[in-house]
């Protein structure tokens, strides 16, 4: 009886891959209750939810502030998000109450690399529009310009944001003959050269780029970067990607630059609000391709992140050393 009181109380804010699950039951240091669905927890079941708990394992769409904290109580050693983002949280509140912080980089840049170039792909050479008129009797005799996009053979590719996900992109496009690879962001990398990447202000990379990825972090200088200013300087043949955030692009800016062909196309795997309501006029867009923030959604990778929250969230409760520690 003794033991069981010992065990420090766990809350997790959703279902998650049975590879962390796992961790988590067989450690033995920690009592955990879980919100049991694949939808996110309603607000006022998460503040109960995390009533004197000593770890939170949260995703991204879970609020971290303040109110959260205070429901938790002082017994909250730690947070471990299954995520690389970390926006969804009051750090500076987090900070100021001494609690760790666990998170996920490094292990979902294969997949979300991966994501990004089929993305890329899909929108500058028309795919959801080629399926469509497979299915609905559009496809008809061979035609010379019917349904042409745009190659990366030859092209220019700029990445704006060249992190660990950044290179992992330009990487694997790289394969596809891009001549030239620019990149923006606030230094230069040392590790640029193993794409050729130049390094660029962001204004001559939208200019002089055939494609423009996004891939950098939200910061206040980020946010709402992709504007009517930003999409103006693009060539009317450009294609834009993002794979970051949503709140980097303003996407009542980038409906007009599609709707009126001041760029070609764009492919989006966030949005600001996700989901994206169904009635919104991105939707309504050919030559906008929108995917549902599935960036790292393969099995093996949600598998490994799972692994590694728990292990963040177990080192926490004990005081030892946690794998991926966000340090302030």
């Amino acid at each position: 009886m003794q033991a069981v009181q010992k065990l420090m109380k766990v809350f997790i804010t959703r279902r998650i891959p049975p590879e962390g699950a796992k961790l988590l039951s067989q450690a033995g240091v920690c009592e955990v209750a879980q919100w049991d669905s694949d939808e996110p927890v309603p607000r006022a079941e998460l503040l109960k939810g995390v009533k004197g708990a000593h770890g939170i394992l949260c995703l991204l769409s879970d609020k971290i502030d303040a109110e959260l904290l205070d429901a938790a109580g002082p017994n909250l050693k730690v947070i471990s998000t299954l995520s690389v983002g970390f926006d969804h949280m009051a750090m500076d509140e987090i900070k100021k109450r001494g609690i760790r912080v666990g998170y996920t980089p490094d292990v979902l840049t294969d997949a979300t690399a991966e994501l990004t170039v089929a993305l890329l792909l899909a929108a500058a050479r028309r795919l959801p529009e080629g399926v469509e008129e497979v299915k609905n009797g559009g496809w008809s005799s061979w035609k010379p310009l019917w349904l042409c996009g745009y190659g990366l053979s030859g092209s220019t590719v700029g990445v704006v944001g060249l992190g660990r996900i950044g290179l992992a992109i330009a990487k694997r496009l790289k394969a596809f003959g891009v001549k030239r690879t620019l990149y923006s962001g606030r230094t230069a990398k040392a590790y640029a050269g193993e794409v050729g990447g130049e390094f660029v202000p962001l204004d001559t990379l939208v200019a002089e780029s055939d494609f423009v990825v996004v891939s950098c972090s939200l910061t206040p200088d980020t946010k709402g970067m992709c504007d009517q200013a930003f999409f103006s300087k693009m060539k009317k043949t450009a294609v834009f990607v993002n794979s970051s955030r949503g709140t980097v692009v303003n996407q009542e800016d980038l409906y007009q630059a599609l709707s009126t062909g001041q760029i070609a196309a764009a492919g989006l795997d966030v949005t600001t609000p996700e989901p994206l309501p169904t009635d919104h006029p991105l939707l309504t867009l050919k030559n906008c391709v929108v995917l549902p923030h599935i960036g790292s959604a393969t099995y093996s990778t949600r598998g490994v992140m799972a692994e590694l929250s728990a292990r963040n969230l177990l080192g926490g409760l004990q005081g030892t050393d946690m794998p991926s520690e966000l340090t302030f």
